[in-house]
């Protein structure tokens, strides 16, 4: 798993995005695939996560993602909820000790929140979709609403595709432009005609500081480009893979 240093400084957190190593799964989902929509073998999935839970520290039941569907909605968690009562949203806040909040990603941006003071800790599954509907925007006023504040949260970006492998096309772009002109900036050629390289990590570091949040680390990392480590839907689709894994992304607070 990686970590992030500014959240690791943090007392009485704990938080990981979790990398493709250290699990149980085969094929192409070796080995730690925490992807309940996969068809990957059920237990399987069951055991991956129940490790990334005891990496957290809490148990199995208590590491929650919701039903993903890339969209601005955030919901709170205050107990746990089993996988078929997964509520339709792309992140999750919680102010609850031994409540793991988590995303489930295999490209898009994962964000993890927190602020230490107010003890409030989220997730956001920041895709191109939900990044430009607002669920960055969203899930820090749920968190404001939980006694956050801007000024103190640390957020920390984890792998994700990066700009030199997510070629995107002209519906995307002209998406981004009409809802701000200014965000032709993250956009630079591409080799094919009316395509171009798209950095959705720009995008979201800069949302997040349009909405007043400086303290933000990016890990760097791409999912495309390191096969090793990472799964990639993009990377899958390109080799014609049948599925693929999908990573966990999670925060929580301890005693």
């Amino acid at each position: 798993m990686l970590e992030a240093a500014s959240l690791s400084a943090l007392r009485g957190i704990r938080h990981a995005f979790f990398s493709r190593e250290g699990g149980v799964s085969g094929g192409v989902y070796a080995s730690l695939n925490g992807g309940v929509g996969s068809d990957d073998a059920s237990a399987n999935v069951a055991e991956n996560r129940a490790r990334m839970a005891t990496a957290l520290g809490v148990p199995a039941d208590r590491l929650l993602t919701a039903y993903q569907i890339h969209s601005p909605s955030v919901v709170i968690a205050t107990k746990p909820w089993t996988s078929e009562a997964r509520p339709r949203a792309d992140a999750i806040v919680t102010r609850t000790v031994g409540l793991a909040v988590g995303v489930s990603t295999a490209d898009c941006g994962p964000l993890l929140f927190a602020d230490a003071e107010a003890r409030v800790v989220g997730a956001a599954h920041a895709g191109w979709r939900g990044a430009l509907s607002g669920v960055i925007e969203a899930t820090l006023a749920a968190m404001e609403d939980m006694g956050a504040r801007k000024s103190r949260i640390v957020a920390a970006l984890g792998p994700m595709i990066r700009q030199r492998n997510y070629e995107v096309g002209p519906d995307l772009i002209g998406a981004f432009v009409a809802a701000d002109a200014g965000n032709a900036r993250f956009f630079a050629p591409a080799a094919r005609e009316g395509h171009s390289l798209f950095d959705l990590a720009g995008y979201i570091r800069a949302r997040l500081a349009r909405c007043g949040v400086d303290r933000v680390e990016d890990l760097g990392c791409c999912t495309y480009a390191d096969a090793e480590r990472f799964y990639s839907f993009r990377r899958a689709t390109h080799r014609r893979e049948p599925d693929y894994g999908r990573h966990i992304n999670a925060i929580a607070l301890c005693e």
